[in-house]
């Protein structure tokens, strides 16, 4: 059966989307369209391409995830180094890394932009700070002049996990009229980062294009599960700006889902996990994937589409029950 599927962010956690993949699969459901916020884009990036759940398990484990952990060797002195990246490039990581990785998987499946894919199969959310908006890529791109057909889905992928201050924002120059007075350099860039900072779990993403006559079943896949360690140790400004954006991120985790989004979310639990734990063991990433793989599994095997339709009838369209 058709159905579309949505993904929530949650950094490393979102190795436990790749198994509610494959169960959701084997359980004969296919994805038509997808959307995705952070780690949930990537998953949804990967699913667009043509990749199955099991192939997803594949890459992950033989992807050393800590290497997305980039920066130049003059900012890894201890203290300073990380301080003065932050500064600069307004990150303690660069997002490069992760960006080419997702490259390199779309292009073995022939896919590098947004028009080597059907008329809205992929939907990524983003988050402009500096007008202070939510982007739904590649659709709001063209706000910026850019063709959304001939964007890069790894780019907005990338913006989509630049989680703040931990990895570098993606920079977009702004359009200046020739006969302007050009701006300073600072004020010439938007800045886009996170998804997960407006819309972590972009269930409402599809729901603008159905009607009671058009009923695709939209699943969401949400990662949920407060981590084992309760606590952030802050020594200075650094390990402060990640505590609050950790807390940030994670707090959607614990978020009520109210009925209308209940019915169609199978929740994942995440094992304690962190969202920027990227030195997880290949133990800790296979129970992740088995822990979304059970979830998934449990919540199709009580699934039917005669449920889903009435349920999303009474409290998505509010049609009134006889």
């Amino acid at each position: 059966m058709l159905i579309n599927g949505v993904f929530e962010g949650g950094g490393v956690k979102g190795i436990a989307l790749a198994g509610g993949v494959s169960a959701a699969m084997k359980q004969g459901h296919v994805f038509h369209q997808v959307a995705g916020t952070s780690s949930g884009a990537i998953v949804a990036a990967l699913l667009a391409a043509g990749y199955t759940g099991e192939e997803m398990k594949e890459i992950i484990f033989r992807t050393p995830f800590k290497t997305f952990m980039q920066r130049s060797l003059i900012f890894n002195t201890k203290i300073i180094g990380p301080a003065a990246r932050l500064l600069i490039k307004k990150g303690l990581y660069s997002g490069e890394a992760l960006e080419q990785w997702v490259s390199g998987l779309l292009a073995a499946k022939g896919i590098r932009n947004f028009g080597d894919l059907k008329h809205n199969q992929l939907r990524i959310i983003a988050s402009d700070i500096t007008q202070g908006k939510l982007l739904v890529l590649p659709e709001d791109i063209a706000q910026y002049g850019i063709d959304p057909r001939k964007f890069s889905i790894a780019k907005a992928v990338r913006m989509s996990t630049s989680i703040p201050y931990f990895f570098d924002p993606v920079m977009i120059r702004r359009q200046i009229k020739s006969s302007a007075k050009a701006a300073p350099f600072a004020e010439q860039f938007y800045y886009i980062v996170d998804g997960g900072l407006l819309s972590n779990y972009p269930l409402w993403v599809f729901d603008r294009d159905t009607d009671r006559e058009d009923i695709i079943p939209v699943i969401g896949f949400q990662l949920v599960g407060k981590s084992e360690t309760p606590t952030h140790t802050i020594k200075g400004p650094i390990t402060m700006l990640e505590a609050l954006f950790g807390t940030m991120l994670s707090a959607h985790d614990e978020r009520y889902i109210e009925m209308k989004n209940r019915f169609r979310t199978v929740k994942i639990p995440t094992l304690g996990v962190g969202n920027t734990q990227f030195n997880l063991s290949k133990e800790l990433s296979l129970a992740l994937y088995d822990s979304g793989y059970q979830a998934a599994q449990d919540y199709f095997n009580k699934w039917s589409a005669q449920t889903y339709e009435e349920n999303y009838l009474k409290y998505v369209l509010r049609v009134p029950t006889k």
